[in-house]
């Protein structure tokens, strides 16, 4: 459970309707199965003891009677088994028959959670044998003990107070308000389901997406345990259909008609950093559901999940061409309301051939098509110094030429060199005052064009350059809108990659591909032998890396070492271990030390789940320390 990493299990086995025993013996061995793989919560199918489909079998005390026993008998088998198992069966109490999820954990049986919505249309007729269970939880004896009987009983893990766990059953989570909403407002972070759910045409698609929802309403894990092959096929079929949902998303899902066990790990520190930006759940003191403590040793969960090493970027081309297109409509939304309430007659762009410059430029373009202004009052302005190469600029004009915009030619160099003159700097030191000095004068230049066309400076710079700090402070830092402000680097390039894709005239698809493949740079240093001289990703390290340490930086607060942990098997064969680590102490040091610059950014709009505007998603003191988070990388 290092890094709040737990392994589930959903788990349907070899029945035979009516036979405890055998049923009994199944169950017994699959949760061994289940704890060699590692996992410390354990589902198994509604009324799995006996079979669903007993029908009115139910009404006989044998049945009964042994299922009674098979569950004590399964209750001693967890003693030295370290998990968490939940097991349906039907339980005789007070003369009436309840459908329930038996908890096992430790050599015990902690509590019967009840049945709340039972079907009785269709296939379904329970309730011709079951009553619905109470609406509160009672303690009931049952074999020489007090045990809790009822709905949305909470277990929590002693040794991990944060992994709290509620059951309901099949029905429960189809009706209009389940029961797990209730528990989960109350804390349970993983809800899992005994299902006895058959199959129709479709119903399987019904099926995920009300597990992924309801994971996602309830911020929630969900593990949905399903009858399948050996329920009787008298009038319906039951598919074995099992699914492990984490927040919206499913991390793994059984083949139907196979009798499958799947096992995945449900990230509980992601669950919880998301419930702490939610007003929703209940405070300690508004609860009122009984919580029952239960054992498994903490240790370090292997991870069998896998990690997009592109979190930011959609994993598919149909969703990748879907979203990529809402970003540009949401960026070009957000720059059109901003020239029209400005009564700006032109926008000014400075044009560098590189990624981020070429993006805001093709934003610009569509923003104006959708104000109905004409793209000749897009300025574009290449500003040719010391380190601009003959590639970077034919692609910048050529561009802005393609895409109808006015290009506007400012050469620099003599006002750097009078600059130089002025301040006493060497113009052979090479240092940050160079490189700083050539974004400042462009800056400078912007925003008088600006002035003197009635217009406004498009912001080019990245998410990902602003949580580096990899801007000049009043250089490419300022701007009067920052299109690509919460656009992190490899986002980037998937939305220039999809706009020369989608693009119909092939000589500017050329550029934005050349564009694509030209290496990441400020060319404030001197080309050598015409070529780009200063490659960014070689001082400050991979985008791929620093996008990747940000998303969950940001999204999920993670610690640094469960960053490195992810990375390590998100880039496995990519980056050495040490590489990894080496960029992810950069990031830190460079992502506390910068923030400054991020305090005072320009407006811009939002695309994603995070953003580091100031006055939205991210409010960090400048001077905060790091201290913490760099001695947790030095353990590693």
């Amino acid at each position: 459970m290092k890094h709040g990493f737990i392994k589930v299990a959903a788990v349907t086995p070899d029945i035979r309707v009516a036979d405890v025993w055998h049923n009994c013996e199944e169950v017994r061995r699959k949760i061994k199965e289940a704890e060699q793989e590692g996992a410390k919560i354990i589902v198994f199918p509604e009324l799995c003891l006996t079979g669903y489909t007993c029908s009115d079998l139910f009404t006989q005390d044998i049945l009964l009677k042994e299922s009674e026993k098979a569950i004590q008998f399964i209750a001693k088998e967890t003693k030295e088994g370290n998990s968490l198992v939940f097991v349906g069966m039907p339980l005789s109490v007070d003369g009436e028959l309840y459908n329930v999820a038996a908890a096992l954990n430790n050599g015990e049986i902690l509590g019967f959670t009840t049945k709340t919505f039972l079907p009785n249309y269709g296939e379904f007729y329970e309730m011709r044998q079951f009553r619905p269970g109470p609406k509160k939880v009672r303690m009931i004896s049952f074999g020489g003990k007090e045990i809790p009987f009822g709905p949305q009983i909470l277990y929590q893990a002693a040794e991990m107070k944060e992994l709290v766990v509620s059951a309901e059953i099949c029905e429960d989570v189809w009706s209009p308000i389940p029961p797990s909403i209730d528990a989960a407002r109350e804390g349970a972070v993983i809800l899992v389901n005994c299902s006895a759910s058959d199959e129709t045409i479709g119903k399987d698609s019904y099926r995920e997406e009300l597990i992924k929802g309801q994971s996602a309403r309830l911020i929630a894990g969900y593990v949905y345990a399903n009858a399948g092959d050996g329920e009787s096929t008298t009038d319906v079929v039951f598919g074995g259909h099992n699914i492990i949902a984490e927040n919206g998303t499913i991390l793994k899902e059984a083949r139907r008609f196979a009798n499958e066990m799947i096992l995945s790990e449900i990230d509980i520190c992601r669950l919880l950093s998301e419930r702490r930006k939610n007003t929703t759940f209940l405070t300690k003191e508004e609860r009122i559901l009984p919580r029952i403590l239960f054992t498994i040793p903490v240790e370090e969960t292997d991870l069998t999940r896998e990690f997009s090493p592109a979190p930011f970027v959609p994993q598919n081309q149909s969703e990748r061409d879907r979203r990529c297109e809402e970003i540009l409509m949401i960026q070009a939304m957000g720059l059109k309301k901003r020239l029209v309430h400005t009564n700006s007659r032109t926008a000014v762009v400075g044009i560098s051939g590189g990624l981020d410059s070429t993006l805001a430029l093709l934003v610009t373009a569509k923003a104006f098509d959708m104000a109905g202004k004409k793209r000749e009052d897009i300025i574009a302005v290449t500003m040719p110094c010391f380190g601009t190469t003959d590639r970077t600029y034919q692609n910048a004009c050529r561009m802005s030429v393609k895409l109808g915009a006015t290009l506007k030619e400012v050469r620099i160099a003599d006002a750097v060199q009078t600059h130089f003159r002025d301040i006493g700097h060497d113009e052979e030191v090479h240092d940050v005052t160079y490189e700083n000095s050539q974004a400042r004068e462009r800056t400078q230049v912007l925003m008088d064009i600006a002035n003197q066309e009635w217009g406004m400076v498009i912001g080019t710079g990245d998410m990902s350059e602003l949580a580096l700090g990899w801007a000049t402070y009043n250089g490419d830092h300022m701007s009067m809108y920052g299109v690509n402000a919460s656009v992190p680097k490899t986002l980037v390039r998937h939305l220039v990659q999809y706009y020369a894709d989608t693009c119909r005239d092939e000589e500017l698809k050329a550029v934005l591909l050349d564009v694509l493949d030209t290496p990441v740079s400020p060319e404030l240093l001197p080309p050598k032998d015409g070529e780009i001289a200063q490659k960014t990703e070689d001082l400050v390290g991979p985008y791929e890396l620093h996008d990747f340490y940000l998303y969950y930086v940001l999204r999920f607060g993670f610690e640094p070492s469960k960053i490195y942990r992810l990375a390590k098997l998100a880039f496995a064969g990519v980056y050495e271990d040490e590489i990894i680590l080496k960029w992810l102490k950069t990031f830190y040091k460079r992502f506390f030390a910068q923030q400054f610059k991020r305090s005072c950014l320009p407006d811009g709009p939002k695309i994603g789940t995070v953003a580091l505007s100031p006055r939205g998603d991210w409010r960090m003191p400048s001077d905060a320390c790091a201290a913490v988070w760099m001695k947790d990388l030095e353990r590693l």
